[in-house]
């Protein structure tokens, strides 16, 4: 108690301590990790008050207030829901004791203090969030063109303007390729959205 009381004090409480992949189970936010849908926790930060925590589909903040207080609220941002971008890497000075990454999870923005002594993870971390950033922009730019791509296909059939009947009234040929046309679309969606950013993780994340 005392100690985290001098922490505030001296203003050192919200910097952050990466932890070791070793200690992942050890940390509060790995009670919350859905373990059992495959997902996985690639990078934790520890401050007295919070815990920052990327796993391979959300980043999840469990939310102290201050660091002589036991309630926190957890805070899950699915990738998929809330796009990265901005981030941002401030290094240390040489009077400083920490570096900041900062983030944007779609209108929400982050800022978090980390032990200077630990920059080189720091930076792989910078890495592997801007890719994310990068490949998110990525997906929702070729969902665009797949949806409009099969908005003008099935404007060509003028499907969408008749009524159930006449469309079983249209040939078969016309009517199943209208079906194709909607199954390879679903088909393509399932392909292009996957928010599952493990092997980008795993590619700059160096244990």
């Amino acid at each position: 108690m005392f100690k985290n009381l001098a922490a505030e004090m001296m203003g050192m409480g919200d910097i952050g301590t990466i932890i070791e992949p070793q200690d992942f189970n050890k940390t509060d936010v790995d009670d919350y990790i859905f373990h059992e849908d495959n997902e996985k926790i690639f990078f934790v930060i520890k401050s007295a008050a919070d815990e920052y925590c990327f796993t391979n589909v959300a980043f999840i903040h469990l939310d102290g207030k201050s660091a002589m207080s036991k309630k926190r609220t957890l805070n899950r941002y699915l990738y998929k829901h809330h796009s990265i971008k901005n981030v941002l890497l401030e290094t240390a000075g040489g009077v400083d004791l920490d570096a900041e990454i900062k983030f944007q999870l779609g209108d929400q923005h982050f800022s978090i203090d980390i032990d200077k002594k630990q920059i080189e993870k720091i930076r792989d971390l910078y890495k592997a969030l801007f890719t994310i950033g990068e490949t998110l922009k990525e997906i929702n730019r070729k969902r665009n063109i797949l949806l409009q791509s099969n908005e003008s296909v099935q404007k060509m059939f003028n499907l969408r303007e008749l009524n159930e009947q006449a469309i079983l009234n249209l040939p078969a040929i016309i009517n199943q390729t209208a079906h194709q046309v909607d199954d390879y679309t679903r088909q393509r969606l399932v392909e292009i959205e996957n928010f599952d950013f493990s092997e980008i993780f795993e590619r700059y994340l160096k244990n």
